[in-house]
């Protein structure tokens, strides 16, 4: 993998160990010269893993749509800067730049963000490996009702067990390198990935 976007909050929540597990991803990132795509916010969780990452002589790519630009106060340190007209435009640029997906705690707009990414790989779009940093278990009750849809038929259980979890960076780093993605569906032509 040479890069991977991160989605996270722009907010830093009340446990210390999520900021601290954030800075370590983007130390990782940086040290292992894995460039990170992440929503350009200099605050938050965000805020952590960027610095992380730059702390550490990693390259940093920010994408943020322009009318978040003052709300989530862009980081200006970044190694590249993109503004895009939408949100819809700056997901699939994070996606285009991108050889895997990471999941740190965050509100509404990180969730929306990985199960559009779920869904993408689910549907052969993308064969990406998608990771959750589960800090502190912070998922636990998420990936619990992920397999409830599994246990009751919504899911099937090799798309759930696309979703790789770790509560530690390396672990869950080690988990995407060594990924072997799904066959891709046959309703899905060539072209349409």
């Amino acid at each position: 993998m040479h890069s991977i976007v991160v989605f996270c909050g722009s907010s830093e929540g009340n446990d210390p160990d999520i900021l601290s597990s954030a800075y370590a991803l983007g130390q990782a990132l940086g040290e292992q010269k894995i460039t990170l795509v992440y929503g350009a916010a200099k605050i938050g969780v965000m805020g952590k893993v960027a610095q992380g990452a730059l702390d550490y002589q990693g390259k940093v790519i920010g994408i943020i749509p322009d009318f978040l630009k003052l709300k989530e106060v862009y980081h200006s340190g970044l190694t590249e800067l993109i503004v895009t007209e939408n949100m819809h435009e700056r997901k699939l640029k994070m996606h285009e730049l991108s050889d895997g997906i990471i999941t740190l705690p965050g509100g509404y707009g990180t969730l929306e963000e990985l199960f559009e990414m779920i869904t993408w790989a689910q549907l052969g779009l993308h064969q990406k490996p998608i990771g959750i940093l589960n800090t502190n278990g912070f998922y636990d009750d998420l990936l619990k009702m992920i397999r409830k849809m599994v246990d009751q038929g919504f899911l099937k259980v090799e798309n759930y067990e696309m979703l790789l979890v770790d509560d530690s960076v390396d672990g869950l780093i080690k988990q995407m390198e060594n990924y072997k993605p799904l066959a891709m569906p046959k309703w899905i032509e060539k072209d349409q990935v």
